[in-house]
């Protein structure tokens, strides 16, 4: 089964507007990365319990922490980091949301990604370790500029550090970003996919488009997952407005165009979603 999810923030940082937009378009699942301006992982614990809350009246669950771990740099300091994602892990207990999205660290662009690949490595397979001992999951996410933008490197990063506590978030747009073909991306790692992030390009433009109406193949990636009895969440990332490397932006109203290329897609092909 494909469980729709989004990253909600994409619509508005007030908890209730996303609840509310997301709703209205049959969409029961939040990728949880921001609400009220602030980080999931910089949000007081009173602000954590309100949410709950929120989520239970109205009947929603996460489909992960979009949490921003692996997004420093790779010289950056990090056991200070460790004490952040100690803050994940808690939270992904909190929400009952044995999922956390990470990625897999900035290096200087000047630099030859070899010669970070150990350091890459190192602290790749203690979040692992960390996150299996508390029966979590780690979805690695590729994005440009980290070790792993393409797939060759997260294959590397999946296989080096060979644990069941760390699969891949795959990002048709984020590999389109880096000059990789999507076929190429997929033929590649399919085996170790066990989340999908609905975010499309259109390489003529270089702009984030809805789904299927760019260059990501997303209609045909999802139809192969659905084939083969996926049954995991496909999250909406769509950035329709605003798109930066740390942020990205849709808005209420952009946002219900892209719901409904993602589930006009799948409708037309027959594919069941929840």
């Amino acid at each position: 089964m494909i469980r729709i999810s989004a990253f909600a923030d994409e619509i508005s940082q007030d908890p209730a507007e996303q609840i509310e937009v997301l709703a209205r378009h049959r969409i029961r699942h939040i990728e949880f990365r921001a609400i009220l301006g602030k980080n999931v992982l910089d949000l007081s614990d009173s602000e954590h319990a309100a949410f709950r809350v929120q989520l239970q009246e109205h009947g929603f669950g996460l489909s992960a922490i979009g949490s921003p771990i692996g997004k420093i740099k790779i010289d950056d300091d990090f056991d200070a980091h460790l004490a952040r994602f100690d803050r994940a892990l808690e939270l992904a207990d909190f929400y009952q949301t044995p999922r956390i999205r990470v990625f897999s660290f900035y290096l200087p662009p000047e630099d030859e990604p070899e010669s970070h690949r150990a350091a890459v490595m190192a602290r790749m397979t203690e979040l692992a370790h960390r996150a299996h001992g508390r029966g979590i999951v780690l979805y690695l996410e590729n994005e440009k500029g980290i070790y792993g933008d393409n797939a060759a490197r997260v294959k590397d990063i999946l296989d080096t550090v060979a644990s069941p506590a760390l699969v891949h978030a795959f990002d048709p747009a984020n590999y389109l970003e880096v000059g990789q073909p999507v076929e190429a991306a997929w033929a590649l790692l399919r085996p170790y996919v066990r989340h999908f992030h609905v975010k499309d390009l259109d390489l003529s433009t270089h702009r984030n488009v809805p789904a299927g109406t760019g260059d990501g193949r997303i209609p045909e990636l999802i139809a192969d997952l659905a084939q083969a009895g996926y049954d995991g969440f496909c999250t909406l990332e769509p950035h329709l407005v605003v798109a930066e490397k740390s942020f990205g932006f849709t808005g209420p109203e952009r946002f219900g165009d892209a719901a409904r290329a993602l589930q006009g897609a799948l409708d037309a092909r027959g594919i069941a979603w929840c």
